[in-house]
């Protein structure tokens, strides 16, 4: 399947799965769930940290292993480096944030807040479709 170039933040993953987003909102998601999704591994630490139902627990699993998982490399982490210092932004955004722009990637969250002040990163919040 063909790749997205977006990076999805855990609260997409969520509100995705838990089919809170509008209709627009989730038929965009759907195309890009429909290629292979991207999330980075502090999104698959979160996601799958959540206390919830097993049958829960087995869908969030399921689109984890269907998804294209990025491991923290020293690129991330030196872009990371550089976005903490310059931006004083916490650590999780910090790695999601420098994930997105090693990759080339779009960031898709609900909380432009927090990433709305590093330069560079494309940020589109699907519950704004």
């Amino acid at each position: 399947m063909e790749q997205s170039n977006y990076l999805i933040d855990t609260n997409i993953v969520i509100d995705f799965l838990g089919r809170k987003l509008s209709t627009n909102g989730m038929v965009f998601m759907n195309t890009i769930i429909d290629a292979i999704p991207n999330v980075s591994i502090i999104t698959k630490i979160e996601v799958l940290g959540f206390n919830t139902t097993a049958n829960q627990y087995r869908i969030l699993t399921d689109f984890m292993n269907d998804a294209s998982v990025y491991e923290l490399t020293d690129e991330v982490a030196n872009v990371c480096i550089t976005l903490r210092k310059k931006y004083k932004t916490k650590l999780p955004d910090a790695i999601i944030a420098a994930t997105a722009l090693v990759s080339g990637f779009s960031l898709l969250t609900r909380n432009i807040s927090d990433f709305k002040n590093i330069k560079d990163l494309k940020v589109v919040n699907p519950y704004s479709l």
